[in-house]
């Protein structure tokens, strides 16, 4: 896999269609409203088949019910990916909720309502930073299953482990983490954009959510696209 042309191709995508942009980015707008996020997740995953066939235009906004299901397969994806660490953050959350509820008892023990309270932070802390160091390491895992459910056209394809496990094989292992380093880089760079708008009270988050986001998660899914092919280097 060449990622300097795979960075290349992935960032000059999505401004092919700006109009196609916007419209992402007024469903990225209204999420809120949960239907809005679904569609665009549905529609990224579209942009993912859409790359995997080869295709160089961003695919239409059509056929509304479909995109809204294909969104609710990459929702459930993502979550039951994301499923131990969610847990673990859980757990965390109830632990350093107890430290607080717990220092009375403790204090009967001959505890102080300060070690008390630092030891249950201190487990609390590791719980929180094992969930972040989990999501860290599966998140391109992820992008390859999610590619996997997109070229087989199925929500179980994402979920066949040891396909997925050798999948990543094919790619390899270097190539993965080349590729991840820089779409973190580049998501950087994001934040820092939209840090700057944030300069700018209303307009700066309004113009994050309708162009920068949605310009950034159309090049992650067409990178990913990228990355899943790179499995296949014979076709």
């Amino acid at each position: 896999m060449d990622i300097g042309n795979v960075m290349t191709d992935s960032l000059k995508y999505p401004s092919s269609n700006w109009k196609k942009i916007l419209i992402l980015g007024f469903m990225t707008l209204f999420s809120f409203l949960i239907i809005p996020l679904f569609i665009a997740m549905g529609y990224l995953l579209r942009v993912l088949k859409a790359s995997l066939a080869g295709l160089e235009d961003l695919p239409e906004f059509d056929e509304w019910v479909d995109m809204i299901v294909d969104g609710i397969k990459v929702f459930l994806v993502g979550i039951v990916y994301s499923l131990p660490a969610i847990v673990i953050m859980i757990g965390s959350i109830i632990t350093m909720w107890a430290s607080l509820s717990s220092m009375t008892a403790m204090q009967s023990t001959g505890m102080s309502p300060s070690t008390a309270l630092g030891m249950f932070t201190g487990i609390g802390f590791v719980g929180v930073l094992v969930a972040m160091l989990y999501l860290l390491i599966i998140t391109p895992i992820l992008y390859v299953a999610i590619a996997n459910m997109a070229y087989y056209e199925e929500l179980g394809a994402a979920f066949r482990f040891s396909e997925i496990l050798g999948l990543i094989s094919q790619i390899g292992w270097v190539d993965i983490i080349v590729w991840y380093v820089v779409v973190i880089v580049i998501g950087v760079v994001v934040a820092f954009i939209t840090t700057i708008l944030g300069i700018i009270p209303i307009i700066g988050s309004i113009i994050s959510l309708l162009v920068v986001y949605p310009y950034y998660n159309i090049f992650l899914y067409r990178a990913a696209a990228w990355l899943y092919a790179s499995a296949f280097p014979e076709e």
